[in-house]
């Protein structure tokens, strides 16, 4: 009893001293990357070892590039990408690979495998051309119930893959009471469907990311069963987007925090906003941008949204999760003057 108690005080006192990703602390790191309705989050571990999963769009003058690169060597101090994800194979998600192993560098190349071909992009050819030079076709393919090989530091730490090219983990789990949420969409053949979904674990601290993984697919994963469990941080699927985020899987994951990834007007979906309003454990929601469509009232409230403007006035603020070294407790903020949002990590 006296270890327990001396853990919930530590955790209980345990104050981020600083804003920016910093190895010597003992912190487990994510940084939500601003790239205006792609997705780049940025992963830094105790022992200063770093994971991108996803690098936003190309072009639009290096914009997302600039801002990644901004995050990883100013912010995190890192000399380069040490494993750099691809979640699915969308413009949005694997734009910038290429430039930024060759502008700041990349060890290791992830993602579910590299298709022949791709319906839905007619210059797919051409890009992925790109990412298999600037991996010198070496990309490693994850696949279900696979683990990233992550230094762990006094706190165990792992990373599994729970969904990848449509495949799902299977028969793990409590049964999922919200079975019955789910209402199945049409098939969806596109990419999204085949998205890497994957669970972080560092003490008891969880951590969901399942790209743009649709519904029906997030259905697969869930039912009857829930692999997952419940989760402390979700990053909202899909940018918000309503093909996306099935009640069945988001209330069974149950999360206390939801970071979403959206653009001003791309994502943040009035239908996912409601169904976050239905977690049950759910504190707060964070949006990279307010949705210029939505009204204020039906989007989280203002201090958590990092960014206001229409894309041409954007700053690109990002969001930043700092987890205790022990995993005990851990902080959202908005850029680096935001003010600290503390939660404590639930317990299993």
């Amino acid at each position: 009893m006296r270890l327990i108690a001396s853990s919930v005080l530590l955790s209980l006192l345990w104050i981020p001293s600083v804003v920016t990703a910093d190895s010597a602390d003992g912190c487990l790191d994510l940084y939500f990357i601003d790239v205006e309705g792609g997705a780049a989050t940025l992963i830094v571990t105790p022992v200063g070892e770093s994971v991108l999963i996803d690098s936003g769009y190309p072009d639009n003058q290096g914009r997302d590039l600039d801002r990644i690169i901004h995050v990883a060597k100013d912010l995190a101090s890192l000399k380069r990408i040490d494993h750099a994800v691809v979640s699915h194979w969308h413009l949005d998600h694997y734009g910038n690979h290429a430039a930024l192993a060759a502008k700041f560098g990349i060890g290791t190349f992830w993602d579910r495998g590299i298709p022949e071909g791709l319906a839905e992009d007619p210059g797919y050819a051409d890009r992925i051309a790109s990412y298999r030079a600037a991996s010198q076709n070496a990309s490693k393919a994850l696949h279900v119930g696979d683990t990233l090989p992550l230094k762990a530091g006094k706190t165990p730490l792992t990373v599994r893959v729970l969904t990848s090219g449509r495949e799902v983990v299977t028969d793990e789990g409590e049964v999922n009471p919200f079975v019955d949420r789910h209402k199945a969409q049409p098939d969806d053949p596109s990419d999204n469907s085949a998205s890497l979904s994957l669970l972080y674990a560092f003490g008891n601290f969880r951590f969901l990311t399942c790209g743009d993984l649709t519904w029906n697919t997030e259905a697969k994963l869930v039912t009857p069963r829930n692999p997952v469990g419940h989760v402390d941080l979700f990053m909202v699927t899909h940018h918000g987007l309503p093909v996306s985020n099935n009640p069945a899987m988001v209330l069974a994951i149950d999360p206390v925090v939801a970071i979403m990834c959206n653009g001003p007007k791309k994502g943040g979906a009035e239908q996912t906003m409601a169904t976050l309003r239905e977690v049950k454990s759910l504190k707060n929601w964070f949006q990279l941008h307010r949705n210029v469509d939505l009204d204020a009232a039906k989007q989280a409230p203002a201090e958590f949204i990092a960014n206001t403007e229409q894309t041409a006035d954007c700053k690109g603020e990002w969001i930043l999760t700092k987890v205790a070294p022990d995993g005990s407790a851990y902080s959202v903020q908005i850029g680096p003057q935001g003010q600290q949002h503390k939660y404590q990590t639930r317990r299993p």
